[in-house]
């Protein structure tokens, strides 16, 4: 039960802005401290040398978690470390409960590195349809949010990302060769042709928002993670863009894509991307 607000969308209407002042507390108190101020024991090394964690990982996801509860009693929440701890703890993206999709610091290879390219992320969903999400980079003083059916915004101003404009080759952020399979490569070298620009990734929240904002035309990306994705989709869409996977449907935060997948600018650019994703698979 949603507490006495009814619905998502009447939760969302009343505390919306609590769920940002509570993403700018959690980086105020946790994150940004630890910025460029990281000691060795305060950084571990998880799946392989690329995949770090740190201790402003861990609790910055902690003080979400319990603060986001408490927002919305009933909630529950999937947090990228809590599922490193325990991968059932996923399985409630696919349930009836309204859930938080949280990944405390997106970018923490660039965060350990001292870089400002991170940002915290965080998206509400229920029953596998993503309602709002929240893009927040402390060190470069941004916030996005999208609310469906409501738009995107940066900042308070809105966001429309647009056609690319003709004439130049689209610039399309990649995975990271480490994380895809050969099947994936073959796909994403597809994307080497003429007119198309692919490059490494960043924090895929934000390609996502560079997306959104008309600053990149495409992602394709080979994982499913909800917690890298919700947030930056969901800004996409109420931006004007669209997302296919490789079979040509919109992707699912529940999981089954066919990868990779692209999310895009407009729907023009995300089929073209799809198409050539498909011939190089």
């Amino acid at each position: 039960m949603i507490e006495d607000t009814g619905t998502i969308e009447g939760f969302l209407a009343r505390r919306s802005a609590d769920v940002e002042e509570a993403v700018r507390e959690a980086a105020a108190a946790e994150i940004m401290p630890r910025w460029r101020q990281l000691a060795d024991h305060e950084v571990d090394v998880k799946s392989g040398p690329h995949d770090l964690v740190t201790d402003a990982d861990r609790k910055a996801e902690l003080y979400l978690t319990e603060t986001l509860r408490a927002l919305l009693p009933g909630s529950v929440v999937v947090g990228e470390e809590a599922v490193h701890a325990n991968p059932a703890t996923y399985d409630a993206i696919r349930g009836e409960a309204p859930v938080w999709i949280v990944d405390p610091v997106d970018g923490t290879r660039q965060f350990v590195h001292g870089d400002d390219g991170f940002c915290t992320l965080v998206a509400l969903a229920q029953g596998g349809v993503l309602r709002a999400s929240w893009t927040y980079a402390p060190a470069r003083g941004q916030f996005a949010t999208a609310v469906r059916g409501g738009g995107a915004h940066l900042d308070g101003q809105r966001l429309l990302a647009g056609p690319p404009a003709p004439g130049r080759d689209l610039e399309v952020a990649t995975s990271h060769p480490d994380y895809t399979t050969d099947e994936q490569k073959r796909a994403l070298l597809g994307l080497r042709v003429p007119g198309v620009a692919p490059r490494p990734c960043g924090s895929a929240g934000l390609e996502y928002l560079a997306v959104a904002r008309g600053l990149c035309d495409a992602v394709a990306f080979s994982w499913e993670a909800a917690w890298d994705h919700a947030a930056g989709l969901l800004l996409v869409e109420e931006a004007g863009g669209a997302h296919l996977t490789l079979t040509g449907e919109p992707f699912r935060i529940t999981g089954g894509n066919a990868l990779p997948f692209t999310a895009a600018r407009d729907e023009t650019t995300a089929r073209r991307i799809r198409g050539l994703l498909a011939a190089g698979e």
